[in-house]
């Protein structure tokens, strides 16, 4: 038996709320086994995100969740990894250039991931044809693949966790501070009281993280 591959055409689907022409981006990456509209919503919870042009882009694969007809999505799989992140890296990209050019966005860019969503975030903001201002990471882990010469084209990166979060464990936020850091890239660090989940005190990093860029593009 010999096991291939072919390439095959799919649709992805984002959500977008615009701010004014010439407003900076915010684009999410949700984690797994949730949908667009659960990371868009996180998004448009951050104080001031309303002066941005909000994006949540969906996983390509979804799936029904247990034996209900809740659709949810996941980004991979651990079959055919390698090719997965290619075909999302691409896919996320198209998503980033066709918002900008249909909503007139200004060169201010920031990604948001949570949980599996990271790790698409951190791909996705290496792969693009211009540096990322921000990148806000909460639950999730840098990619191992993604060496220096990468990570470097991230400005800043605001990394979060919650002191009881099993799966982003404090060396998990220390490996990936030392790796950025490294890079290059300006970090900061959201360590609050909670789980595996967005707090209001993380809300409140966000917010005054996605002014601080805001506010340099400006200047």
């Amino acid at each position: 038996m010999q096991e291939k591959n072919i390439e095959a055409k799919t649709h992805g689907r984002y959500l977008v709320e615009a701010s004014t022409s010439g407003a900076p981006m915010l684009v999410g990456f949700h984690g797994y086994a949730e949908l667009a509209d659960v990371e868009f919503d996180r998004l448009r919870k951050i104080d001031g995100a309303d002066q941005w042009t909000v994006v949540a882009i969906q996983a390509l694969h979804r799936f029904y969740r247990g034996r209900s007809r809740d659709v949810v999505a996941s980004w991979m799989t651990l079959q055919d990894r390698d090719l997965a992140i290619a075909d999302n890296i691409s896919y996320t990209g198209a998503v980033i250039e066709s918002v900008a050019r249909e909503y007139a966005t200004s060169q201010t860019l920031v990604l948001s991931g949570f949980s599996q969503g990271v790790a698409m975030a951190y791909r996705c903001a290496t792969h693009l044809n211009h540096p990322v201002d921000g990148l806000i990471a909460l639950g999730g882990d840098v990619p191992p693949e993604l060496d220096q010469a990468r990570l470097s084209t991230i400005r800043s990166v605001l990394l979060g966790r919650g002191i009881r979060d099993e799966w982003y464990t404090a060396e998990n936020l220390a490996q990936d501070e030392e790796r950025l850091r490294s890079a290059g890239v300006n970090v900061e660090a959201a360590v609050f009281d909670g789980g595996h989940e967005w707090s209001a005190e993380f809300y409140r990093a966000a917010s005054g993280f996605l002014r601080a860029r805001k506010t340099n593009a400006q200047s």
